[in-house]
């Protein structure tokens, strides 16, 4: 679990992450993250956490009820119900870049200790006999990584870009807010130095990762300046497997958690292309 900072985040959020992460079956509770999360701005994700708008039943165009029917294992398979497109939250418009930054991180701080899964909405739980795919377990909640970040963009802004890796990468407008409405991106190139990472990426900006056959197979949010960390390594939340060890040595639960992104990681050593959404 992040400690956050209560000074810089509304209680509800710290009360919603909690939550998370006593969702997932299996997860080890005792584990404790040294990284944190320090917001510069307030009431985030209010409308998320006392509103409909977060409401688990509500993430799927299939009604909560028919989640685990005949017809949507028929028709949708390992992944379960697909997600619903989300209207843009009420006054948008109005809000800062920095604001909109921030919501993506907490935003997805509310799924920490959900479990990896291949599955389209993260509070999505099917039944023992349910079947599943190659990858990722299929008891418990939880989702796989580009359908974790393609979610948060949703849930925050309404703003929903494909959940397959590949096609997300690629990506020049995000569909949404809004029936007919699309939003441009902006692909950003990475710099050549570790130490080059922070001032160029930005908070929310979507990181693409290949793996060792040079193909793009993972992606995170980048958490930026408001992540802490006791060695000041920079901080991204995914959703992942595990194998990843902090900065107290211990292995991060498989899940959507903090993780670290070292010089000699995965992640840095095998980054292709960041993608931003808002723009400076």
């Amino acid at each position: 679990m992040p400690r956050l900072k209560l000074a810089a985040v509304p209680f509800a959020l710290v009360v919603s992450v909690a939550l998370a992460a006593e969702k997932r079956p299996g997860e080890d509770k005792k584990y404790e993250s040294p990284y944190s999360v320090a917001f510069a701005h307030a009431d985030l994700i209010g409308d998320i956490t006392s509103g409909k708008r977060g409401a688990a039943g509500d993430e799927s165009t299939v009604p909560h009820a028919e989640w685990n029917s005949k017809a949507v294992r028929e028709k949708y398979g390992s992944w379960g119900p697909p997600a619903k497109h989300f209207p843009p939250p009420a006054g948008l418009a109005g809000k800062s870049v920095g604001w909109k930054r921030e919501r993506v991180i907490a935003v997805g701080l509310r799924y920490v200790g959900y479990g990896y899964q291949h599955h389209h909405i993260p509070d999505w739980l099917p039944p023992e006999d349910w079947p599943h795919g190659e990858k990722g377990g299929h008891h418990g909640k939880g989702v796989d990584c580009s359908n974790f970040t393609s979610f948060v963009y949703n849930l925050a802004f309404g703003l929903k870009p494909s959940s397959d890796i590949k096609a997300q990468s690629a990506l020049k407008e995000f569909p949404g807010p809004g029936d007919g409405h699309a939003t441009p991106v902006r692909r950003v190139e990475l710099p050549d130095s570790y130490d080059d990472f922070p001032k160029t990426l930005r908070t929310g900006d979507l990181l693409y990762v290949k793996n060792l056959k040079g193909e793009l197979a993972h992606v995170v949010l980048w958490v930026g300046a408001i992540g802490k960390s006791p060695n000041g390594v920079p901080l991204i939340l995914d959703s992942h497997g595990d194998g990843v060890k902090d900065s107290d040595g211990q292995t991060i639960p498989s899940g959507v958690h903090l993780r670290p992104f070292r010089d000699k990681s995965w992640y840095h050593k095998s980054a292709s292309h960041a993608i931003r959404v808002f723009a400076d």
